[in-house]
Formats: structure tokens, C-alpha cells, sequence
């Protein structure tokens, strides 16, 4: 927003209606004549223990074994239930796969395999989880959940990768990949713990969202290689699915970053929170958290560098520190940012290089952050020329205090916005006096009093073409 606009509020749509209107979708794809007895279904018909209030969003615990049994698994059990209540959903617990079926599966906002392992659903079950997943319900895996029904092809999508091997517990350093995503944004670059390693049959990455990798130099029985994934989500067939490689210990479920991280692939896979989950391959760090090397600061206030959280917040201004070191032509833009509160800043595409801040606002585009003005004036928006897509921008975005992340696309004229994953704004260059076939880009420090953070500037180079489809890049 520039410093002139005068703002008024509107209102944030919350998640609660979202996640709602997903489990009513769900209701409504196993008929009317079952949504009567929903009321009258008690938890203990599926063998369901119960925690937590019945209003808010409920998940379901399975943690049915058919091979090796964890003992971590009460734990585990007591974690979730614990979260719930300090998070506000409600948790059932069963290891009884009558517990998978439509009429049941449709109560739940996600579902989640603690441990599990071997054929744990017969073929009914396996179709009514199915059609869970596919109405819109999430998924959560734990560890074991990769050692599960290694002859059903949907779930081997779903977990994203079966388990092969494991040596014995040790410490390991986890490199952290995503820090938006809310089952990692809390974490360092460098995760160091203890834990039971899983090597994978596949490496997913070509079909999920890496979160974060095994560092297999810092500890023995490692068989992947230099590109290890430990932990992903995606978005599966119509649902919402996280895995995580970790939680084979005890000590894990009474470890805080652990629960955090379990907390954040809950909220993820319900719908609680939002995230970018598409596959993601082919990017060039511009900022990578260490220095701002090859940027330069025009116009007054700064961005202050925490090198230990790899993380610009935005002081002072109106100012703006832009990419000085290459422009850019046809090109995705990935960041990931976060308000403090009721803040200002924006990203700025295709303008010339200069000291000036206002050269951009005047020779460029700007792509806002802002929570509450006019429609063309606030997050998602093209600022002063197009609103984004209000539904969804609203139903995609988290809110202050929590990371979001933006793809900008500029491909000739063509500028297209993606919000945590969804499509919100598509925006043609029709001014003669602006290009965006070529230039610089940059974030701006509003002024005193907006405190706006940024992590992970990436760009990814692509055709010159506008319109046209490329590896991992699609209109979803």
C-alpha cells in the first residue's frame, strides 16, 4: 500500500466456515438418508475413544498394527488428544477398521495413521477411505504409516512413499526445506534429533512438497543419498495429505518441536491452516535466509536480517530493497511472508533498475500485503489495478502471525498470483508505459509501525511465453 491510501477495515474470513463447508461436502457425498443418523452415531459405535468438544474440528486416531507395534503409540495417542484440547479439536481414538466407513469417515475433518502397520482395511474400507479423501478429507501419516498396505496403490499416493529400511536410533541433522509450511515454520534451517531413520523405497519428491530432509552425513545407515526426504505434504486427489518420518520414540511425544511440528500436519491436513504443497523443483535461492547479498535498499527505513531464523522484517520507510544483481524476465517468483498484525508491504515486479522506491510504484507492479482496504487494494491484489479473487484469497489465507506463501508468476505481460497454493488473481500488462517482460523485483518497508517478515526468495526461470505449461506448474 502506498503511504497516501487510507484504510478501513473488512472484516478476515476465519477457517472455521471453510472447514466446515469441507466436512459438509463430505456429508452430502454419503446421502441424505445417512446424514439423518449422524447425530445418533456415538463414537463408541466404530470403537472410538473420545477427547475433546464435539463443535469444532475432529480427527480420528487409527493406530491399528498388523506387523510391528510401536510402543510409542500411547504416547503418541495422549500427544494428539493433548493438542486438541489446547487447539480446539476434538480427537477419537480406535484401532477398529469397522471405524472406516462412509457414514463415519464423513464426521471427521482428517484422519490419522499413527504408526500403522501392514494390511490394516479390507477392501470396503479401503473404498470408503477413498472416497473420504477424494470428498475433501485429510490425511496425516506418522513414521509407521509408510510400512502400510503395501498392496493398495491409492494409499502408497496418499503416504507418498513406502518404507524399506531403518538403522538403528541415532541422532541425525534434519535440514529444514519449507519453514512456511505450519508443520515446520517454527523450526531452524537445522533440526538436530534423535529418532529411528526410515529409508524410503522411492524419493517422493516429484510428486510432493518436500518439508525437510535427512543430512545422511551426519549419521549412520543412511541410503538415499544427498536428496533424503524426511517429512512432505500435497495436495492428494481432492485431499489434503502430511507425512512425517519421525515419531518411532517415546521421547518424541514429549519433545515441543516435535509436537509442533505434529500440530502444524494436523492443521494442515484439516484445513485449519493453508499451505503451499504443490511440488516444487528447479529454484535459485535470492534470498536464503544467511545475507542479503546482491540486494540493495532504495528510499528510507531497512529490513533487519535475523540470520539465526533466516528472516527479513520490514522498518521504517517508505522504502524498498530490490534484487539488484540480475533482472529478471519471464520468471516464478516464490516467497514466503508474515504480518505481525494489521501491516503493509507488497512484492514489486517489472521495474526498472533505480534508488528511487517510487520508480517501482510508478514503472511497476506491486503485488500487496495488506489485511484490510479497498478489494484492489489488499493481499493478492495487482495494487490499484485488480483485486484478486476474494473467495478464494479469503479461503486460502492465513492470517497475522502465521507464514503464507505467494508464487508470483510473469510470464510476457502475464502476471498470475498464487496464494498457499491457489490461483487468486491473473493479470494482463495493457499500459504502454509498463512492461513486465523485463525488470527488477523487490519488497517494500511501508513505514513505521508495519512490521512484515519474509523468508525463502526463490526464482525459477521459464519459457517467455505466457499461457503455456511447464514442469510442476499448472492453473490449480
Amino acid at each position: 500500500m502506498h503511504p497516501h491510501t487510507t484504510p478501513h477495515s473488512r472484516p478476515h474470513a476465519g477457517t472455521d466456515s471453510g472447514t466446515r463447508s469441507r466436512r459438509g461436502a463430505r456429508l452430502a457425498a454419503v446421502g441424505a438418508t445417512l446424514l439423518l443418523a449422524l447425530t445418533a452415531l456415538p463414537a463408541a459405535a466404530s470403537g472410538a475413544a473420545t477427547s475433546g468438544a464435539a463443535d469444532g474440528d475432529r480427527v480420528l486416531v487409527f493406530s491399528k498394527t498388523a506387523g510391528f507395534r510401536h510402543d510409542s503409540i500411547p504416547d503418541g495417542i495422549a500427544a494428539i488428544k493433548e493438542l486438541g484440547a489446547q487447539s480446539g479439536f476434538a480427537v477419537d481414538a480406535t484401532e477398529d477398521g469397522a471405524a472406516f466407513t462412509p457414514r463415519n469417515l464423513a464426521r471427521y475433518d482428517a484422519v490419522v495413521f499413527l504408526s500403522t502397520t501392514g494390511d490394516i482395511l479390507n477392501t470396503a474400507q479401503q473404498s470408503a477411505f477413498e472416497g473420504y479423501v477424494r470428498a475433501g478429507g485429510g490425511y496425516v501419516g506418522v513414521h509407521a504409516a509408510a510400512d502400510t498396505e503395501y498392496d493398495w496403490p491409492f494409499y502408497e499416493g496418499l503416504a507418498g512413499a513406502y518404507f524399506q529400511s531403518h538403522p538403528a536410533i541415532q541422532r541425525a541433522t534434519v535440514d529444514v526445506e519449507d519453514r512456511a509450511n505450519p508443520a515446520t515454520a517454527h523450526l531452524a534451517p537445522t533440526w538436530e534429533r534423535t529418532d529411528e531413520w526410515y529409508n524410503y523405497r522411492t524419493n517422493p519428491r516429484e510428486r510432493v512438497k518436500v518439508l525437510a530432509t535427512l543430512d545422511e552425513s551426519s549419521y549412520q545407515g543412511g541410503a538415499m543419498g544427498e536428496d533424503h526426504p524426511i517429512s512432505w505434504c500435497q495436495d492428494y486427489r481432492g485431499g489434503r495429505a502430511f507425512y512425517t518420518g519421525f515419531g518411532h520414540t517415546k521421547e518424541s511425544y514429549a519433545d515441543p518441536a516435535f509436537r509442533q511440528h505434529l500440530l502444524g500436519g494436523i492443521r494442515y491436513a484439516t484445513g485449519a491452516a493453508h499451505a503451499d504443497c504443490r511440488p516444487e523443483q528447479g529454484y535459485r535461492p535470492l534470498f536464503d535466509g544467511t545475507s542479503t547479498d546482491g540486494w540493495k535498499q532504495a528510499g528510507p527505513g531497512s529490513f533487519t536480517l535475523d540470520a539465526a531464523s533466516g528472516t527479513l522484517t520490514s522498518t521504517g520507510g517508505m522504502g524498498m530493497l530490490w534484487y539488484q544483481a540480475r533482472e529478471l524476465h519471464s520468471y516464478s517468483l516464490k516467497l514466503d511472508w508474515k504480518m505481525a498484525g494489521d501491516d503493509n508491504s507488497g512484492v514489486f515486479v517489472g521495474f526498472p533498475a533505480s534508488d528511487d522506491p517510487w520508480s517501482a510504484v510508478n514503472n511497476g507492479y506491486e503485488v500487496q500485503i495488506d489485511a484490510t482496504d479497498t478489494p484492489d487494494h489488499t493481499t493478492g491484489s495487482v495494487y490499484g489495478f485488480q483485486s484478486a479473487d476474494l473467495a478464494k484469497r479469503d479461503a486460502a489465507l492465513n492470517p497475522p502471525g502465521e507464514w503464507n506463501t505467494y508464487e508470483i508468476r510473469v510470464q510476457g505481460e502475464r502476471l498470475r498470483i498464487w496464494l498457499n497454493g491457489v490461483k487468486i488473481n491473473d493479470f494482463t500488462n495493457r499500459d504502454p508505459v509498463r512492461s513486465l517482460r523485463q525488470g527488477y523485483v523487490g519488497i517494500q518497508n511501508h513505514g513505521e509501525g508495519d512490521e512484515v517478515s519474509f523468508r525463502d526468495i526463490r526464482v525459477k526461470d521459464l519459457p517467455a511465453k505466457g499461457g503455456g505449461h511447464h514442469q510442476h506448474h499448472h492453473d490449480g
